[in-house]
């Protein structure tokens, strides 16, 4: 099953972004928009691994203080658009010492650079220039989850562990 470590967004902070992706819409932006109820954070991809039972005895080794969250800019890797958060001492080293703990508990991920960051459009295009307006937006983060993505009906769907 195709598994990852993420933050789940807080109501208000989805909210915000939808209200974020509605006004690119209305601007002409086309591509694969994020479906509210999938926007989330990823700490960890994990990809295809067998046993959550493991991981989830990982997250629980590691102490997770709780933190603010508050979105602040805007970027994009290619052709995906995605929303920023402020500079977070404690989100960073939280995912420094939980990829650790993966890597020294044997769970493969990918171990790219983390860049904090909530994906908006996947295939992002648009004729003319456009505008993000990202909304002022933070919430509390008090836990993690581990999420399994699969596709049904032609759509990505997650399910929390």
């Amino acid at each position: 099953m195709r598994l990852f470590i993420a933050i789940r967004l807080s109501d208000g902070m989805q909210k915000s972004l939808v209200a974020c992706m509605h006004d690119l819409k209305k601007q002409g932006v086309e591509g694969n928009y994020v479906p509210a109820r999938n926007l989330h954070m990823t700490l960890a991809f994990i990809g295809e691994y067998g046993d959550p039972g493991k991981v989830k005895e990982v997250i629980s080794k590691v102490p997770l203080p709780s933190f603010r969250l508050a979105l602040s800019e805007k970027g994009n890797f290619g052709n995906i658009l995605w929303a920023g958060v402020k500079g977070n001492q404690k989100l960073k080293t939280y995912v420094k010492e939980l990829r650790d703990a993966l890597r020294e508990n044997g769970v493969p991920f990918e171990n790219d650079k983390f860049v904090p960051h909530i994906t908006l459009i996947r295939k992002v295009s648009a004729k003319k220039p456009y505008q993000v307006h990202l909304p002022r937006a933070e919430m509390t983060v008090e836990n993690v989850s581990l999420m399994k993505s699969e596709t049904k009906n032609g759509k990505v769907v997650y399910q929390e562990l």
